[in-house]
């Protein structure tokens, strides 16, 4: 028997009460069928999150700047098998609680539309085809290519989400038919096809005035008609509530579990199933309908092997935890996140440098984990990577606080300690930037005016205030900007000898970070945002139309392009024809390389793929450079 004959066959002996027991995200047993409670609830957008030791990766916008969707499949691999370790450890004690199954809500494939955005740290960019690539070599190492699913994996959140943070439960959004199709939606549909997720997230907001768990347009006619989406749908979480609470398009919570499930929306994180007796006995929902949802749910969970004692996945031990293999990929993907944004020769730094280590990310935890993140057994921070890697002297000052203005007391001494520790160096790594606590989602960062946006994509004066000490030196500086997001760094380019950008790096940022300073490695990372010269350059936030927004459509001039970045060696471009490109390296470093295949027209420039490898130098190589756009 199929998977799907398996879910129907054990469905058909549930009662009504059974199978809507089974919708909630912490289904509880039913043991005359053999069945145990399943949390559904489970988070690994870059590392097994929220349930102890693992292996913690970069940040998944760190991620997406290596512009390399093979080395993000490896990556989900490793996810997958950490989360299987676990949760192999978990079911032996019968039901799995929060965190503790093999369902993950990830990846977050919404377009990272506004710098201002709190959350966007977790996608994969401004473009939408990058996020098609990286989102769908992300489900394809999650799920596996074995007789059962590895585990399974959620494309989030669908759909038109990308803030405001503050709005999310109220917004209603209404794009262009074109911004819909193009931008809003097209990673999804590219993912979907390519690597057919099990599951799909509705996100909070409404688009065209319907809610996006409760959209039969969304839903229905778009996910599962038109993109051919099989498998179940799950709400945000507590979104169903809002249909009612929030977005008043239903009188009741009844109305609002039954208009959910109705609509294709199969599973509720949160609580509005509980209504659904309710919802029936009202005549509002049918058991038919019911039942195709608990359907697609068991299909699942029958396809992750739970039933079954031949799944390949079951004998994988808790000793791959945060194994030397895992963390020394984490390290590599870190290093391969890293974007040179501009170098005058001064990197890489020679080891007997004497340098001064200065600002406030430079020995900051909470810089390498980001936010949905699990525990690692090492932190090594910039501060303490750069230490290990040095042979000459190391100083360090924080110099200020992240974002607050202190009292004159704090002032007085901190800022003076980083200015006499630049002044004894010979060269200035000015670590600056946000930290998640400045950027995330709602609830969870400490910017309470905007829920976790940000008002400014300006760094904080506090910073600036110890920028414009440092530099009114005439030290040699290296300016690294840590952060989710872009930030302005006009000044950094003018003034600095060279600014990197490091994305939240995981456990192992500072050991990468350092490799690169150093020249252990080529830096090879792209932007995949643009940068841009000022907030006078964003178009309101609450304003969802593409116009003049991210790469594809920005006609102003910014700091640094989405898709920039610098390695330390001279790599050259020969077109072929439209989609052959010949590599060659004409410098005197080994480096990785991504090549990125664009159409421009003089309406916008449109990134049609890119393709990532590795040219020793004087080597050159041929590659086809597939137009992903067409599929």
């Amino acid at each position: 028997m199929t998977f799907k004959e398996r879910a129907k066959e054990l469905v058909a002996k549930m009662t009504l009460p059974e199978k809507l027991s089974q919708m909630r995200y912490d289904a509880p047993a039913i043991p005359r069928l053999g069945i145990p409670g399943y949390n559904w609830w489970n988070e690994c957008l870059h590392g097994v999150a929220r349930s102890g030791r693992a292996t913690v990766f970069p940040q998944a916008i760190a991620m997406a700047a290596s512009f390399d969707d093979e080395l993000m499949e490896t990556v989900a691999d490793v996810i997958a098998t950490e989360g299987r370790a676990k949760y192999n450890e978990y079911r032996k004690a019968g039901d799995t609680a929060r965190y503790q199954g093999i369902n993950f809500f990830a990846p977050n494939i919404n377009i990272f539309r506004d710098p201002r955005w709190g959350r966007g740290h977790e996608t994969y960019g401004e473009d939408p085809t990058l996020t098609a690539k990286l989102g769908t070599a992300f489900v394809n190492g999650l799920q596996g290519k074995g007789k059962y699913r590895k585990a399974d994996a959620t494309l989030k959140h669908y759909a038109v989400h990308s803030g405001p943070e503050d709005l999310r439960h109220t917004f209603d959004v209404a794009p262009s038919e074109r911004d819909l199709n193009e931008t809003y939606l097209w990673a999804f549909r590219y993912c979907i096809k390519h690597s057919d997720p099990s599951c799909v997230m509705g996100a909070y907001n409404r688009v065209y005035g319907e809610p996006c768990c409760g959209s039969p347009f969304l839903l229905e006619e778009k996910l599962r008609k038109e993109f051919g989406f099989s498998g179940y749908v799950v709400s945000d979480c507590g979104a169903i509530c809002d249909f009612n609470e929030n977005h008043k398009v239903t009188a009741n919570a009844a109305e609002s579990a039954a208009l959910a499930v109705n609509s294709g929306c199969d599973l509720n994180c949160g609580n509005a199933y509980q209504w659904l007796k309710t919802s029936v006995a009202l005549g509002l929902l049918s058991e038919e309908t019911v039942t195709r949802a608990v359907e697609r749910l068991f299909e699942a969970r029958i396809r992750l092997g739970q039933f079954d004692d031949d799944c390949e996945y079951d004998s994988i031990p808790y000793s791959v935890i945060e194994c030397p293999e895992h963390v020394a990929l984490s390290r590599k993907v870190a290093q391969d996140s890293v974007v040179l944004l501009k170098n005058d020769g001064i990197l890489p730094l020679d080891p007997k440098t004497n340098i001064a280590v200065i600002g406030p990310n430079a020995d900051e935890r909470s810089v390498l984990l980001a936010n949905y993140a699990g525990t690692p057994t090492e932190y090594v921070t910039v501060l303490e990577g750069i230490r290990e890697a040095a042979q000459g002297k190391v100083g360090y000052a924080p110099g200020c606080h992240s974002y607050k203005i202190q009292g004159a007391d704090f002032d007085a001494t901190t800022m003076p300690d980083a200015v006499i520790a630049a002044k004894a160096a010979d060269v200035v790594v000015l670590v600056m930037g946000l930290n998640p606590s400045m950027e995330g989602e709602q609830g969870d960062a400490f910017n309470n005016s905007a829920d976790g946006d940000k008002l400014s994509i300006e760094l904080p004066e506090s910073q600036k205030a110890l920028y414009r000490e440092i530099i009114a030196l005439g030290k040699p500086v290296v300016f690294v900007n840590i952060s989710g997001s872009a930030v302005v760094l006009a000044d950094q380019d003018k003034a600095c000898n060279a600014v990197v950008q490091c994305f939240y790096p995981g456990a192992q940022g500072g050991r990468a970070l350092a490799d690169v300073l150093y020249g252990k490695v080529s830096p090879s990372g792209r932007l995949p945002v643009t940068f841009y010269a000022s907030d006078d350059d964003l178009p309101p936030f609450e304003d969802y139309s593409m116009e003049n927004r991210t790469n594809r459509y920005f006609k102003g001039t910014p700091t640094y392009a989405f898709g920039h970045g610098l390695t330390y060696t001279e790599v050259t471009e020969t077109w072929v024809d439209e989609e052959t490109v010949t590599l060659s390296n004409v410098g005197n470093t080994d480096t990785a390389y991504s090549v990125l295949r664009y159409k421009i027209t003089p309406e916008e420039k449109q990134l049609l793929g890119f393709k990532k490898t590795f040219l020793k130098a004087g080597q050159s190589v041929t590659l086809k450079v597939e137009d992903v756009t067409k599929f």
